[in-house]
């Protein structure tokens, strides 16, 4: 099991070199978690989107705009790394699992993986 943890108090990292941004254990988790905190200080309207439930677009699969003819999507793990953080949460995602979240405002659901063939084959 490879559960990512990190506080919302905690600073950022720096001074990081890409492969330890990217391909460490994490897998770039924390620094999506870094970038959404500072997302949620510049774009707050976005920020209470999140907190609202709403799975809002942040450039990683897994954001939903409107609603499709088919309720069901693919997302990656990235996306939920920032969307904790937007809405001022912990990070705190298990790696090994899959998450289902349905968006507040479409009702899409939407099943988070770390899995790059499900990701790769996503809409």
């Amino acid at each position: 099991m490879t559960r990512i943890y990190r506080s919302f108090s905690e600073p950022d990292r720096e001074n990081l070199t890409w492969e330890e941004t990217w391909k460490q254990e994490d897998k770039g988790l924390i620094k999506n978690y870094e970038v959404g905190r500072a997302l949620a200080i510049k774009e707050p309207e976005l920020a209470e989107k999140a907190k609202r439930g709403e799975l809002p677009v942040l450039g990683y699969k897994g954001g939903v705009d409107k609603a499709l003819k088919k309720k069901e999507k693919i997302g990656a793990l990235n996306y939920i790394a920032k969307w904790q953080a937007l809405r001022g949460e912990d990070l705190n995602i298990d790696m090994n699992e899959e998450m289902v979240l349905i968006c507040t405002k479409t009702k899409m659901i939407v099943t988070f993986t770390m899995d790059l063939e499900k990701l790769k084959n996503a809409n």
